[in-house]
């Protein structure tokens, strides 16, 4: 089975982007990837709970909300409540991780917890049960267009390997340079969804790069 497509909507055209959505949904994503960033975690500012509200009705992609922000238990009940189905919290956006990702689950909605190149898979063991979905940031956060990092691919790896010797079932999503050359190790290793931003919408064919991200992986 090819990996699942997520694409990100931080690289789609903002004043075409129900065009932008439906053009990768019927290219077949599976995902659409809501980059939120507050000027603090990241320097970069962007979406708010009211665009994931605005996108519930126009699209039946799974919306993977991922709070680039510091102390995201903060936004868990609004961008819920505006119709997130997933929501991916950085460990190092937060003292609280554990209470983050149980308000997260205590929505209904499935919880992520997110590392940065830099954290160890280890810091996050005592709380893979919680989550049904990794995120490794293969870039550093907070910028489209950087070159995918290939020491992340130790970390996919890792937790593949902790999946099945703690017996969980998550997703393992890598998000940051993704394209039909990096995607190749990542799933090797492990990865199961793919976020493509600056690669997918290059202007020219989204729903080809769809295509070629699942061919790469099939």
């Amino acid at each position: 089975m090819s990996i699942k497509v997520a694409p990100s909507i931080l690289s789609a055209d903002y004043v075409n982007l129900q065009r932008d959505v439906e053009l990768v949904e019927k290219a077949g994503a599976e995902y659409l990837h809501i980059d939120v960033m507050d000027g603090l975690f990241v320097p970069s500012i962007s979406y708010g709970a009211g665009w994931v509200k605005a996108l519930k009705p126009v699209t039946n992609m799974v919306l993977d909300v991922h709070l680039m922000v510091q102390n995201p238990e903060r936004y868990v009940d609004e961008f819920a409540d505006a119709g997130a189905d997933i929501i991916g919290v950085h460990y190092e956006a937060t003292p609280h991780i554990h209470r983050a990702l149980q308000m997260i689950n205590n929505k209904g909605v499935k919880a992520e917890v997110v590392i940065n190149p830099g954290t160890s898979v280890d810091l996050i063991k005592p709380i893979l049960h919680m989550v049904g979905q990794v995120l490794v940031m293969t870039v550093n956060p907070g910028f489209g267009g950087q070159k995918f990092l290939p020491e992340t691919v130790a970390k996919i790896q890792q937790l593949n390997d902790l999946k099945a010797e703690l017996g969980l079932d998550y997703d393992i999503e890598i998000d940051g340079g993704v394209n039909n050359e990096t995607v190749k190790a990542a799933y090797k290793a492990g990865a199961t969804v793919a976020v493509a931003g600056s690669y997918l919408y290059d202007k020219v064919d989204p729903a080809a790069k769809v295509a070629a991200l699942k061919d790469a992986t099939n």
